[in-house]
């Protein structure tokens, strides 16, 4: 018999990537992980924002980010000003950041569910690579009968809808997050 614990364990975390990205995301709230991907460049080399300072949420328009090394803020403030996709203007008073977040206009609403609609594509395709790599896998084995392979394609084949299906849940709540007012 095929096993699928592998292909299952490989969507999972492709789903949960999906998840991650999702969470970076801007929704109009102020949230930490908004700036979980943003690289400073800091004693020479580029490290994550959250590994140089401490991000808090001050209240739903504001994030607060202390850095652990005051040295560091001007470098900080310049990594958060050049993240384009975020739109963010952050103020310094030489011991903390603030970024206020301002709130989404309609249009900028559509333009985020737009580029969120991209990571879905991506985490769609990292699924269909798994269920190709899985149909690779069951056309060569050369020890299972027919049946066997036409239901370890049929079940290959479920486990892609499933993961779809709950790539396109999340999509759609985090869509429905960010029209909401």
């Amino acid at each position: 018999m095929f096993d699928t614990k592998e292909d299952r364990a490989k969507m999972e975390g492709t789903l949960q990537r999906f998840k991650d990205e999702m969470k970076k995301v801007r929704t109009g709230r102020a949230h930490p992980d908004m700036l979980s991907g943003i690289k400073v460049e800091v004693y020479g080399q580029f490290m994550p924002l959250n590994q140089t300072a401490n991000i808090t949420a001050a209240d739903a328009t504001l994030l607060v980010v202390t850095p652990f090394d005051p040295s560091n803020i001007q470098a900080i403030a310049a990594a958060i000003r050049a993240d384009q996709a975020l739109g963010l203007n952050p103020a310094d008073d030489g011991r903390v950041i603030r970024v206020p977040i301002p709130p989404l206009t309609e249009e900028r609403r559509k333009e985020i569910v737009k580029t969120a609609s991209a990571k879905v594509e991506e985490a769609k395709v990292a699924i269909r690579n798994v269920r190709e790599d899985a149909r690779k896998a069951i056309k060569s084995a050369t020890d299972l009968s027919e049946d066997v392979k036409k239901r370890a394609e049929k079940a290959i084949d479920d486990l892609t809808k499933e993961f779809n299906d709950k790539i396109d849940a999340e999509f759609k709540a985090k869509s429905e997050e960010i029209m909401k007012i």
